[in-house]
């Protein structure tokens, strides 16, 4: 039912530096794959380029025929404004706008996919509390809920299991597991490399250029890992944008 998310070349910056430098890879149809890195990576950015709120400056990033509707995302926490007045039914609800718009009330049948995806999340009897009551957990488990009801071929989570409790990260992992069951494509940006080890078979390890790309146990060597640690300590904060033409490095 996915499709393969496909990088050709991808560069993608802020203010004319270099986030992403030059990835090229794949990401196959129904795999569950992590994105590691350090801290600046770049992990956050190729994650928005691949759901299309960032645009590279170079190189293009190919989603199979994925239309937009068809991708679930979910940002950093940092990212959720909680203070919007806005209840858990209703945010569970949004993720059914891509099939029924922003206007229109729910059908009996989504109405009905959307109690499920707060039971299956374990918040049934939540609906009428307004998010920003919500702990961390229980807020991540609000956004997972609205995902399972947008039924997306593509999920691209970014740090979905910071700052919550091991309780929810473990029933969130499980949601995570059975939508690679489903032969959904899953991407996730990830910090805890057992936590990769243990639940993801496909790894991206990114120090703003691609390091490795596989199989976990063979990305997630000793010697990928300090070559990321490597090039984390020489990134210059002033390095502009390359011109592939000259062959020049940031």
């Amino acid at each position: 039912m996915s499709a393969a998310v496909i990088l050709e070349d991808l560069t993608v910056t802020y203010e004319r530096r270099a986030a992403v430098h030059h990835v090229s890879g794949r990401f196959d149809a129904g795999s569950l794959t992590a994105v590691v890195g350090p801290n600046g990576a770049g992990k956050s950015t190729l994650i928005k380029a691949i759901v299309g709120v960032l645009q590279p400056a170079q190189g293009q990033v190919r989603l199979g025929g994925l239309s937009a509707r068809a991708i679930g995302y979910l940002p950093q926490a940092a990212e959720i404004d909680r203070s919007f007045p806005i209840s858990v039914a209703d945010t569970v609800a949004m993720g059914a706008w891509g099939q029924i718009g922003a206007w229109r009330a729910l059908t009996g049948g989504l109405a009905r996919r959307a109690r499920e995806a707060l039971e299956a999340v374990g918040l049934e009897g939540f609906e009428a509390r307004a998010i920003g009551s919500l702990s961390s957990g229980q807020l991540q488990r609000v956004l997972f809920a609205r995902l399972l009801v947008q039924d997306a071929q593509l999920i691209v989570l970014d740090e979905p299991f910071t700052a919550i409790d091991a309780r929810t990260t473990h029933d969130l992992l499980q949601l995570v597991r059975r939508w690679h069951g489903q032969g959904r494509t899953v991407i996730a940006v990830l910090h805890d490399l057992e936590q990769v080890r243990e639940h993801f078979p496909q790894t991206l390890l990114l120090a703003r250029e691609r390091i490795g790309w596989g199989a976990t146990g063979d990305v997630l060597c000793s010697a990928n890992l300090r070559q990321a640690r490597n090039m984390a300590e020489f990134w210059s904060a002033d390095a502009g944008l390359c011109h592939a033409d000259t062959g020049a490095r940031p």
